[in-house]
Parts: structure tokens; C-alpha cells; sequence
């Protein structure tokens, strides 16, 4: 519809008085409803309290039942616990009865002192027994590598004595400073002889040595020996570089004698597929003397570790040293695997250090006379031959008679 006034347009359109028709319609089914409510109310209010007793028992049994399955829970739970505590008081028991029969069986044993002194003099007679067992063993290895003392003669007469030469299996081990007196095959059959010994000498011990050798085809005795620093703390542990332990052959040398070979060059080389490059004469000559220089430091130290000192004057003599090592009267007594135990190398009491023994090595002079001043050195060659090839017989003693002083060792 369309209102004629305001022209709005509604889909529906009463008057007032339709209005206050619908409104009075309205109120009268209103209270109609609502007394038909209060009926219906007061109906089931009258049918509820002819039931309400049975729907209070009904709601006492529920909450009896709830609170016997309650009850129930609680007695199960309680029943675990009983069965647990039975078990752990049982545990108990068997633990007290056995600390009582421990305790029992302590008190029939001797005094812990005793006990003690037993098993430390069984110790003593065990480490006793291995010493003895080191020692001849020791014994038998210098007699198979035939490590002896040639020439030199004691002192008779006033006359002051002359110190020989020591050999491993019939090889001359020359000092530092006479190492190019030698050619480089006799070099390298003594230095591999000396350490086949040292590693033998050190595997019956059980000592650790701080400087580990190590070979060019990675099998013991195999190849070329090289030398490097292993696990420790000490000045010498910074050395881990490999150094050699080997020299190779001068083409252009062709005389095999000591005197009269030329000065081999010190090459550093490994064997086939792992040498590696070349590098200067002056370079190679420093690497073969700090190698022989680790050498000579686990000599010492071996030495130090069988209660023999070694001083810095004597440590090129390897052989020397090492002899004095098996005539040792602590030789195998101490040991880095058996009891007394010793410390990691190289502990403090080892006041030898590594870097003098390099030195005195690399500045050690030859046995052999210098040239003096207005000699050729063709002349003093000759006449270092001669002296060093008289032999004197006395008393049932060869002497070799050396000239010019004595170098390291």
C-alpha cells in the first residue's frame, strides 16, 4: 500500500484501531496461556511430591553406591602399597642379613695392615721377578745385535788410556761429528741396526720414548726410518715434524773407505712413490742432524728412565749409553706399563732438554785433525790417514791412536 499523506510505501498498513484490536487479542491469549501454565504446573507439583520420596531413596542409594566404589578404589590401592612395602621390607632383610654375614666374615679376616703388607711384598717379588726376566732378556738382545767396545786401551803405567770405537752387529756407530767420514750405505745400515735395538730395547722395558720412529712404507722395518715427536707437553712436543733417519748415496762418490770418501751430500728422501721434493744440500743436512738428534735424546732419556745420567757431553755416544743402560743395577725395575709406574714422558727430574742436545749435535766437531795453518789440505788428509790407521800391539790390547781432539760424545 501507498500512504496518500507521505507517500510510504508497506506491504502492510493498519489503523489505529485495527492496532488496538490485534493489542487486546493479544493480552487476552496471553492470560488465557498463562492460566493454562499455572495449571499444568500445579498439576505436576501435586504428581511430583507423590513421587518424591521414592526419588530421595533412588539419589541415597546412587550416592551410596558412588561411595562404596570410592571406598573399593582405595582399598586396592592401599592393598598395592601393603604388597610393595612387604616386598621392599623383604629386600630389606636380605640386605641386612648380608651386611650382618660381610660384617661377620670382616671381623674373622686379619688386621687390614697385614693384608696390605702382603700384597705389597707379593707386588714387590712380581715386579722383582719381571725385572730379572727384563734383564735377561736384555742380556740375550745386546749379544744377538753383538753391540761391543773395538779398540782403545785402559791406562798402564802412568800412560793415559784411549777410548775405542762401539759397533752394533759389526757396524762402526761414528758420533755426529764423524758422520761424514762414512759413507752414507754404512750410515744408514747402523742407524736402522740402532734403532731395530732401541725398539727392541724399549718393547721389554715398556718405556715410551718421546720421540717416535715411523717408517716411509708403513710397516715396522720397511722402507726408511723417519723420526718425529709424539703425544707430551714439554718443549720437545712442538718437534711433530717427520725428520730422517737416512742418507742417500753421492753419484760421483766411488770409494767405500771412511778416511778417504769424500763428504756425502744428506739428501732427505723417502722410498718409491712417497719421496718427496727436493730440497737444498744446506736444508737436507740440518733435517738428517735434528733427526739424529731426536735419536740421541731418546737415548738419554732411556737412559734417565733406567736410572743412568746421561750428560750433555756424552749424549752423541748412542751405543756408549746405550750399553751403560743394559749394565744398569736399576735396569727394569721402572716402567711405563708395569708397577712402580713411571710418569708420561718427560717429567720434570729429566732436566735434559732437547734443544741443547740439537745444538751440540749440529756443532759437533769431528774426531779427525783439523788442518792446521800452512798445510795443504791433501798433506793433512795424508797424515790423518796414517794416524788413524796405527795400530799398536801392548799388553794384548789394539789401539787406534786418533788425532786432533775428540768432537761430541
Amino acid at each position: 500500500m501507498e500512504c496518500k499523506n507521505c507517500e510510504l510505501r508497506q506491504r502492510q498498513y493498519y489503523c489505529a484501531n485495527c492496532l488496538r484490536n490485534h493489542l487486546r487479542d493479544f493480552r487476552l491469549q496471553t492470560h488465557h496461556f498463562s492460566s493454562d501454565r499455572n495449571e499444568h504446573i500445579a498439576r505436576a507439583s501435586r504428581a511430583f511430591k507423590s513421587i518424591e520420596s521414592g526419588r530421595l531413596l533412588r539419589a541415597e542409594i546412587a550416592r551410596a553406591d558412588h561411595s562404596l566404589d570410592q571406598l573399593a578404589d582405595s582399598l586396592a590401592q592401599v592393598r598395592r602399597d601393603c604388597e610393595n612395602k612387604r616386598d621392599r621390607l623383604r629386600t630389606l632383610r636380605e640386605t641386612l642379613a648380608q651386611r650382618k654375614r660381610t660384617l661377620h666374615a670382616a671381623r674373622l679376616l686379619p688386621p687390614q695392615s697385614q693384608t696390605l703388607t702382603k700384597e705389597s711384598q707379593e707386588l714387590s717379588v712380581l715386579s722383582q721377578t719381571i725385572a730379572r726376566a727384563r734383564s735377561g732378556l736384555v742380556q740375550e738382545l745386546v749379544e744377538v745385535f753383538h753391540i761391543v767396545e773395538v779398540g782403545g786401551r785402559p791406562a798402564v803405567g802412568g800412560r793415559a788410556g784411549a777410548r775405542g770405537e762401539w759397533t752394533v752387529g759389526g757396524l762402526v756407530l761414528p758420533v755426529p761429528g764423524d758422520v761424514r767420514r762414512y759413507p752414507p750405505d754404512h750410515i744408514n745400515a747402523v742407524i736402522t741396526q740402532t734403532i731395530h735395538f732401541l725398539g727392541l730395547l724399549t718393547f721389554y722395558l715398556g718405556i715410551k720414548l718421546p720421540f717416535e720412529v715411523s717408517w716411509s712404507c708403513r710397516r715396522f722395518g720397511v722402507g726408511m726410518p723417519w723420526i718425529g715427536a709424539g703425544r707430551g707437553t714439554e718443549s720437545w712436543a712442538k718437534w711433530t715434524a717427520k725428520h730422517p733417519l737416512h742418507l742417500t748415496s753421492n753419484p760421483s762418490s766411488t770409494s767405500s773407505s771412511p778416511s778417504s770418501s769424500p763428504s756425502p751430500t744428506l739428501p732427505v728422501s723417502l722410498a718409491d712413490s712417497e719421496a718427496p721434493e727436493q730440497v737444498p744440500a744446506h736444508g737436507q743436512n740440518q733435517s738428517f742432524t735434528t733427526g739424529l738428534a731426536m735419536l740421541l735424546y731418546n737415548v738419554c732419556y732411556l737412559a734417565h728412565s733406567q736410572g743412568v745420567e746421561i750428560p750433555l757431553s756424552q749424549a752423541g755416544d748412542a751405543l756408549s749409553n746405550l750399553w751403560a743402560v743394559c749394565c744398569s743395577g736399576e735396569l727394569g725395575r721402572r716402567s711405563h706399563s708395569t708397577t712402580p709406574l713411571l710418569l708420561p714422558p718427560t717429567p720434570p727430574l729429566f732436566t735434559l732438554d732437547f734443544a741443547q742436545v740439537l745444538q751440540a749435535t749440529a756443532a759437533s766437531p769431528a774426531r779427525a785433525a783439523r788442518i792446521r795453518p800452512g798445510r795443504s789440505a791433501q798433506e793433512a788428509g795424508i797424515s790423518n790417514m796414517r794416524s788413524e790407521r796405527i795400530v799398536e800391539e801392548e799388553d794384548g790390547w789394539d789401539v787406534v791412536e786418533l788425532g786432533g781432539e775428540e768432537g761430541f760424545g
